[in-house]
């Protein structure tokens, strides 16, 4: 499990318990969906429907931003999760505004436990995107320049995401881990940290930082993808500002060598 970071990072605006509620965060499921292990995070039982304590989620959060900067500034990489209709397109917009990976069309079985394969798609995908782009496709026919392009297509939509990962993610962002239990199942294993929405028809025990919140409701998940997304890009800052800094600082060792 994330342990609590020594650094709390106030650099950035975290929602208010208002500003979550409006976008409603603290809807949960029915009583008879309640998973026990998500009765801490739940304040009360109004005509059958569990409210989620945004006290709480706030916390998470705050907790979540931490780690998430810390891990990021350490040189850690991050993937963004989120498949169903309403989490797609804020997934995607928010993943491609920090220039992290992204899955928000399938989950690959053995994006995590048979990386080397999945990583053999991208590689084909990424070759055939500059092939496209180029001339190297004008020596087949029209027929054959079609199929290629159906080809494309398809791997773009498994793959395209994810063109940019090297190696495994260090950290996994989930929206819906119900939604999602393949993935998860795969982290877990992979031994992947994940910070996920998780709401109270879920197991929050399975996640190393959840974040007691709805995730049906479309405001909430922008509200809260918007701030990791904001978390990655402190975190990325801060690499850069570390790397000038070790730059600088090896250019005034050199010029003490040379005196």
């Amino acid at each position: 499990m994330i342990t609590k970071s020594k650094t709390k990072h106030t650099s950035l605006s975290m929602p208010s318990v208002d500003e979550l509620a409006e976008a409603g965060a603290q809807l949960g499921h029915f009583k008879n969906k309640c998973l026990p292990k998500m009765r801490p995070f739940i304040y009360a039982l109004r005509n059958n429907i569990h409210f989620i304590d945004l006290d709480q989620t706030v916390v998470k959060l705050q907790e979540a931003v931490d780690f998430i900067i810390e891990q990021i500034s350490a040189g850690a990489n991050i993937l963004f999760l989120g498949t169903k209709p309403i989490a797609k397109d804020i997934i995607e917009k928010y993943a491609k505004k920090t220039g992290v990976p992204y899955i928000s069309q399938r989950w690959l079985g053995g994006t995590l436990t048979n990386f080397s394969t999945i990583f053999k798609l991208v590689n084909k995908f990424n070759k055939m995107s500059e092939e496209s782009e180029s001339d190297a496709w004008q020596k087949y026919t029209k027929k054959e320049r079609l199929d290629l392009t159906r080809e494309l297509d398809k791997l773009r939509t498994m793959v395209g995401g994810i063109s940019g990962l090297k190696k495994k993610p260090d950290i996994i962002y989930i929206v819906d881990i119900m939604h999602e239990k393949t993935a998860l199942q795969e982290a877990i294993k992979c031994k992947v940290p994940v910070i996920a929405i998780v709401d109270t028809n879920a197991n929050p025990s399975l996640v190393d930082c959840p974040i007691p919140a709805n995730d049906d409701a479309i405001k909430c998940i922008e509200i809260i993808t918007k701030l990791i997304a904001e978390a990655v890009i402190v975190g990325q800052k801060e690499k850069k500002d570390e790397v000038k800094n070790e730059v600088k600082e090896e250019k005034k060792d050199n010029k003490k060598v040379k005196k």
